[in-house]
């Protein structure tokens, strides 16, 4: 009779450590597709939200337009989608030297510094 509860308490569900909530950040590729206009797609596990991935995302736009030597860039689109438990994202960012039009702008210095303090990677 002892090894009834030893066996019943393995099949108990584990109470979730730290790291089950801790983003696994799996990387991204960039892909110019016409002069200003560039492609971001970016995976990860463990993701809350679509949000969680398109900021994973806009991080690395951010990093991209610096390393490219522009200061702004633009939100195009961003499509998320979720494919064997990996959180995908793909963004369209149009990167500039000067602030562009539009309401989706970002400054990419200070996009690029809040994803620093955030613990999201960039490129």
């Amino acid at each position: 009779m002892m090894m009834i509860p030893a066996v019943m308490a393995a099949c108990e569900a584990q109470a979730p450590m730290a790291e089950d909530f801790i983003p696994d950040y799996q990387g991204v590729e960039t892909k110019l597709l016409d002069g200003d206009l560039v492609q971001f797609n970016v995976a990860m596990t463990k993701a809350r939200s679509a949000e969680n991935v398109a900021d994973y995302a806009e991080c690395a736009a951010a990093r991209y337009t610096l390393i490219r030597g522009f200061g702004f860039a633009r939100h195009v689109r961003t499509n998320v989608e979720i494919v064997g438990g990996v959180w995908h994202a793909d963004a369209v960012y149009t990167i500039s030297p000067s602030l562009p039009r539009g309401l989706k702008t970002i400054d990419a210095e200070v996009t690029v510094q809040n994803c620093m303090e955030r613990g999201i990677p960039t490129v």
